[in-house]
């Protein structure tokens, strides 16, 4: 199977109108859509195979007053049936590729410590995992 990796850009909402199921992990809702890709700090590649979406990985990309842009890479998913092919790789690639062309310093994305295989995807892209155990916390707002 032959596989296609872009970014996709405010014009593309179209492109996620054919999505494996096993990609995102809800619905896709419209209105959203079209507001994370019009957002010039959001960043959305896709893994294409025959037109449909089987993979995608999502970053922003923000500043700060004491810091060089960042680039977090907030998910990636790939349908099952597509796994162990290099998709995750090169979505994750095609993001920190965009990030050095937003002039980015750094990229980073968390996961959990027992998820193994987001661990080697990021490994095998590049990344190195910090010396600091993380702690994750979260705030209910509503």
């Amino acid at each position: 199977m032959s596989y296609s990796v872009r970014l996709l850009g405010p014009e593309d909402a179209a492109v996620l109108d054919t999505v494996d199921p096993d990609v995102f992990d809800y619905a896709l809702d419209q209105r959203w859509t079209a507001e994370f890709l019009a957002d010039p700090r959001h960043h959305l590649a896709v893994a294409l195979a025959a037109g449909q979406v089987v993979g995608m990985a999502s970053a922003v990309h923000y500043v700060h007053p004491d810091k060089r842009p960042e680039l977090w890479i907030n998910e990636v998913g790939v349908a099952t049936a597509h796994h162990r092919r290099g998709l995750g790789q090169q979505l994750v690639r095609a993001l920190l590729d965009h990030g050095r062309t937003l002039g980015c310093q750094v990229a980073w994305v968390l996961t959990e410590q027992d998820n193994l295989a987001a661990r080697g995807l990021y490994a095998a892209a590049g990344g190195v995992e910090a010396a600091e155990p993380v702690v994750f916390v979260e705030f209910d707002l509503h």
